[in-house]
């Protein structure tokens, strides 16, 4: 009864940015994680970030850290991804993920406690 719908990826060159917003058919300002994800050609998907909306405390993974930023806009029950100095290994399809009723922890590297899940939005970096 959730749906979730990505926009805002596109081709960059390396150093660029890009902010994805993920919209939510239902509000997600209670208790809920929202989180971000990729996966590139060839590869598993992993985890980039999560954001526990009640009170909006936000992981990252490594290897985004101090590039990335997650924000929401609770009132639009919408999540954004704000990607800087994009390198070419941030290329992949990038999905957005939901859990109600989520614990105040919103781990990053466990895919299956999301339950509703976007249909994702290409992000690119080349030169």
């Amino acid at each position: 009864q959730v749906q979730l719908v990505e926009s805002g990826g596109g081709s960059v060159q390396p150093g660029g940015s890009l902010r994805l917003s993920c919209a939510a058919s239902r509000s997600i300002g209670g208790s809920t994680c929202m989180g971000w994800f990729r996966q590139a050609p060839g590869k598993e998907r992993e985890g980039v970030g999560t954001v526990y909306m009640r009170g909006g405390t936000t992981y990252y993974v490594d290897s985004v850290k101090g590039r990335f930023t997650i924000s929401q806009d609770n009132a639009k029950n919408t999540v954004y991804l704000q990607m800087n100095n994009l390198k070419p290994e941030d290329t992949a399809m990038y999905y957005c993920a939901a859990r109600y009723f989520a614990g105040d922890y919103c781990p990053i590297n466990l895919q299956s406690y999301y339950t509703y899940w976007g249909q994702g939005t290409q992000v690119t970096v080349s030169s």
